[in-house]
C-alpha cells in the first residue's frame, strides 16, 4: 500500500504547549484548528468522550476545516464507562445523530472500553455490536490485556468482523505491541483505527519531542504497508504522550508512509498570508 488511504493526526488540536513548535507565535486558541487543518486532514476529537457535543459545537468545527477534514469522534463515557454498554440505546441514538451532522467530515467512531472492562463482560459487548448503525465506521478500543488471550481474542475478532466494525490498535501499556502488528493485517472491517499513546504519562511538556520512538515508527510504518491489496483505508492518531509533541509524531509517521508532510515554518508563511 501507498500513501493513498492513510490519514495521519493528532489526538486533538487545541494544546497550548504547541505554539512555536507548531503553531506559529501569536496564533490564537480560536485558530488552533483552522491551523491544524493546513497541517493534517484528520484529528480525533476528545470532548466527545465526556459528553454528546452541542449541534453549534460540530457544525462550527465543520466550518473551520477545508472540504476533505475528517473528525474522528469518541463515544461518550455514559455509555463506555459508566453504564459499560448497557441500557445505553437513547445515548447512543443521540450521539450517532449529532455525530452524522458533520456530513462528510465524520470519519471513524471510537468506543474506548476502560481498563477495568474484561472479558466476562462479552455478553455486553455482543448486544451492543448489533445496534452500530450500518451507515457509520466504528472502532472498538480494548485496554485490558485479557482481551488479547488466545482463547477469547478470536471469538472477539468473529464478533467484529461480522459487523464490520474495527478492533482499534492501541499501543499503549495494555495489549503487546507484536499482538497489535498481526492484527493489523487480519482487518474486522474496510478501515483500520491506529492510537500511538506511549507506554505511560511521564512526559508532561508537550512542546517538543522528548523520546525515540523511530524504531516502533519503522515497525508500524512497515505492517501498514504490508495492508492487503483490498482497500483498507487507515486512520491514525499520535498522542503528546508518545514522544512528547503529537505533530512531529506525526509528520515523522507521514514520512515513513510516503507523504510530504506539511512543516510548521510553511504554517508561519501561510499566515502571514492573511
Amino acid at each position: 500500500m501507498d500513501g493513498a488511504g492513510l490519514r495521519i493526526g493528532t489526538q486533538g488540536w487545541n494544546y497550548a504547549a504547541w505554539l512555536g513548535g507548531f503553531f506559529p507565535e501569536g496564533t490564537r486558541a480560536a485558530d488552533f484548528l483552522a491551523t491544524y487543518a493546513r497541517a493534517f486532514d484528520t484529528v480525533e476529537v476528545d470532548s466527545t468522550f465526556y459528553a454528546v457535543p452541542p449541534s453549534k459545537s460540530v457544525h462550527g468545527w465543520a466550518g473551520r476545516t477545508p472540504d476533505g477534514f475528517t473528525f474522528a469522534l469518541k463515544m461518550p463515557q455514559e455509555v463506555t464507562h459508566e453504564r459499560r454498554l448497557r441500557g445505553t440505546e437513547e445515548v447512543e441514538t443521540e450521539f450517532f445523530g449529532r455525530a452524522r451532522e458533520l456530513g462528510e467530515k465524520l470519519g471513524p467512531i471510537l468506543v474506548q472500553l476502560g481498563p477495568d472492562f474484561q472479558p466476562d463482560e462479552l455478553p455486553a459487548l455482543a448486544e451492543f455490536v448489533p445496534r452500530v448503525p450500518d451507515d457509520l465506521r466504528v472502532a472498538i478500543e480494548f485496554r485490558n490485556h485479557k482481551w488479547a488471550d488466545r482463547r477469547v481474542l478470536p471469538t472477539v475478532l468473529s464478533l467484529l468482523a461480522g459487523h464490520g466494525i474495527a478492533f482499534a490498535l492501541n499501543d499503549g501499556p495494555w495489549i503487546p505491541r507484536d499482538i497489535l502488528l498481526a492484527l493489523a493485517l487480519r482487518p474486522t472491517a474496510d478501515f483500520h483505527y491506529v492510537r500511538w499513546m506511549g507506554p505511560d504519562r511521564s512526559i508532561t511538556d508537550h512542546s517538543h519531542v522528548q523520546a525515540d520512538r523511530t524504531d516502533e515508527e519503522q515497525a508500524w510504518a512497515e505492517t501498514l504497508r504490508r495492508l492487503p491489496e483490498r482497500r483498507v483505508e487507515v486512520f491514525g492518531y499520535f498522542s503528546n504522550y508518545w514522544a512528547g509533541h503529537a505533530p512531529a509524531s506525526a509528520r515523522a509517521m507521514q514520512r515513513l508512509l510516503g507523504q510530504t508532510p506539511t512543516e510548521p515554518d510553511t504554517l508561519a508563511e501561510q499566515t502571514s498570508l492573511f
